[in-house]
Parts: C-alpha cells; structure tokens; sequence
C-alpha cells in the first residue's frame, strides 16, 4: 500500500476552512435594535437556538398602523430605519445656511454697535459743561443725545425765539410802533431805542434775533399785546400748542423772572418748529443787517461762522440761566436741532454735541442701510414648510 503524507500548511488550511463553514452556519445571537426613548419596551420572546434573548423593541400603548408590530415565535423582526419608527412625521422648513450666518452676524454688530454709542453718550456727557443738552433730529423730533432735558431752568435770550415768531405772525414789515419808558430802560443786551420814537417792525424784529435787544422785545410786545405780561402769555400758549408743556413765559425778552422756565427738550421742539417757518429761518442766518436809519445789527451767534452746516441759532446769558443756546444744523442729508441749558463752556459744548449728533445720524443711516440689506435677504428665501418623507 502506498503512503501519503501531507505537508504542515496543507493541514493547517483544511483546518482554517473546517471553522469558517461552522461558524457561518450557526444562528445569529443578537440583533441590533434602534429604541425610541418616549416609547415602552417589553422584551420579545426567545428564539430558538440562540443563547441571548432580542434586545427590547419599542412598542407603543396603542397599535396603530406605521408602528412596529409584535414579533412571532421564532421571528427575528428588523426595525427600519428612524424615519418609519415613529408615526409622527415632522415639518421641516428650509433654510439657506448663508442667510442664518447673515442673521447671527447682524445681531451682533447691532449689539457692539449699541453697546459703543453707549459708550460714546456717557464721554460726551463728561466732557460738556451744560447742565441739560438735547440733540434732536430735526426731520422727526426723536432724541438722538440728551442731558437732563426735561428739568426746567431760566431760558434767557433764547425765548426770543418765540417773541421773534409771534411778531411776524402779528405784524407787517412796514408797520411802525413806538417805544414806551419801560422798553427804552431795559438793561443790555439792546439797541439802545429812544423814548416815544417809532421804528419799523421789520427793524426790531431783526433787533430781536440777530442782536438780540431786550428793548425791542418789549416793544414789540406793547405792540402786540398791550402789555409784556399779556404778550408772555401768549408766547406759553404758543409754546404748548407746539408740545413745550414745560415751558412758562414770564417776560418777553428772557430776563430772569420767577417762575419763568423751558427745558431743553422745549426749546429744541420750539425751534424745530420755528425753522419750518421760511421767513423766521432767512432772518435769523443773517450774519447782519441794516436798519432803516443805517444801523448795523450784528448776529450774535458765532455758530454761524464757526460751525460746519449751522443754519440759524439764538444765544442767551443771565446770572441765574448760565450760558444757553438753541440752533439747527444740516450736513448733507442729516439736520439736527441742538439746545444747550446751563452751561459754563457754551461754544465748546456746542461744537462737541453737533459733531456726536451728525456722527450718531451716520451710524443710524448706515444700520439703516444694513437692515434694508438683511430684509431683502430673508425676502429672497422661499418660505417653504415640508414633511420629511
């Protein structure tokens, strides 16, 4: 009989061979089972064969169609995938990741944004003398910086402003009227007008808000009115038909008087007014004018020469006021109305608070600017709500 011999590696292969075809052929021991965590779980039965049991199955209280049926004996039941275990299908909107990064990032610009000019009103609000500031926007009357705008204070020369306005309302340029002891004696500022002289209305109104004359504003007054008493209430009349509710006149040319007060919030909203009206707006930005006698009556307000974009003001001083100023300002598009009350360094205080309101107008136009871009953004994405299938 002849022999064989088999070599090591033959046998080892055979051996290899052998185990793979005997573990292929034994049942599986576990099966893998997605669980949804809201559902209850009962264990499925044992299936024959296998050492371990079937993890547990999801099944809900009450059967319904769609959801996952008990299994059989001896039935190894597969879940599906995540989107047919529950029977509750959800809507999903869609989006553009582009337009949500836009979103993120505008909020917090407009974030850091509030959080500078912050920042910027309380330095502003160190570095000017004035008691009470407002910096309005002339187009619609919203604040744009304030200081204290509501406490009521001793206006001074600035009420002429409403003496100037109700004068040319009630007057004609050619009209003549003659000046009482009273108003030839105020004090200065003044024109120095003589007793029982007439002048031209149209003379002292320009005394009133370019020089700035305490005794023209009583005579017009007199004129007017019939006394300056009369005539001062007329102008608190005046002054809250146009929303100043704090303001109180007691005299006609500002002089301090008891009970006499405005506010800044007042005297920004009053002058708001008055420059809509075009002859008091083309008076009071002359940088002089002559009388009908060849008097030469200079404007008071240096804003005009030395302010950027200034359009007309009306300065004052007492004792009691300290140093006030009211006047509109316009650089390009944007037109601010500032009022000083209070204050020691009026000149500087007003060139500091024109250049923060036209610098705040140009943050508020660019965020503007901005938010008109977003809005045509989330405009262009189609607002689709589907169900996932």
């Amino acid at each position: 009989m002849k022999k064989y011999s088999f070599s090591p590696l033959l046998l080892t292969c055979l051996l290899f061979c052998l185990c793979f075809i005997g573990l292929s052929a034994l049942p599986a021991t576990a099966v893998p089972v997605l669980q949804d965590s809201n559902k209850k779980a009962v264990s499925s039965p044992s299936i024959p064969g296998a050492s371990n049991t079937i993890a547990s199955l999801p099944v809900d209280s009450v059967q319904e169609k769609g959801t996952v049926k008990k299994p059989s004996a001896g039935e190894i039941t597969i879940l599906g995938t995540y989107k047919s275990t529950s029977p509750h299908k959800k809507k999903v909107g869609t989006t553009k990741p582009d337009a949500a990064i836009t979103t993120l990032k505008g909020s917090v610009t407009k974030t850091s944004t509030s959080r500078n000019s912050s920042r910027d009103n309380n330095n502003i609000k160190k570095k000017i003398s004035a008691k009470s500031a407002m910096v309005m926007d002339a187009t619609n009357g919203q604040t744009i910086f304030s200081v204290d705008p509501d406490t009521p204070r001793q206006p001074a020369s600035t009420i002429k402003i409403l003496t100037g306005m109700i004068a040319l309302k009630s007057l004609d340029a050619s009209e003549t009227i003659s000046v009482s002891l009273k108003a030839a004696e105020q004090p200065r500022s003044k024109v120095y007008l003589e007793r029982k002289k007439k002048y031209k209305a149209d003379d002292l109104i320009n005394a009133v808000l370019l020089s700035s004359a305490n005794d023209a504003s009583v005579a017009i007054a007199e004129k007017i009115a019939g006394s300056e008493q009369s005539f001062a209430r007329m102008m608190t009349l005046r002054a809250k038909l146009w929303g100043a509710q704090k303001t109180v006149c007691k005299t006609a040319n500002g002089l301090t008087a008891k009970g006499q007060t405005s506010t800044a919030r007042d005297l920004a909203t009053i002058f708001r007014h008055v420059m809509q009206d075009e002859e008091f707006s083309q008076r009071i930005k002359q940088l002089k004018a002559h009388t009908a006698e060849g008097k030469l009556l200079r404007n008071h307000n240096k804003a005009l020469w030395q302010i950027e974009g200034a359009l007309g003001g009306k300065t004052g001083f007492t004792n009691a006021a300290g140093q006030t100023y009211v006047g509109k300002f316009k650089r390009g598009p944007d037109e601010i109305i500032v009022a000083i009350m209070g204050s020691r360094t009026m000149w500087a205080d007003l060139k500091t608070l024109v250049e923060h309101g036209f610098s705040q107008q140009a943050l508020t136009a660019a965020e503007s600017k901005e938010n008109m871009k977003k809005a045509k953004v989330v405009a262009s994405i189609p607002a689709v709500s589907r169900q996932q299938q």
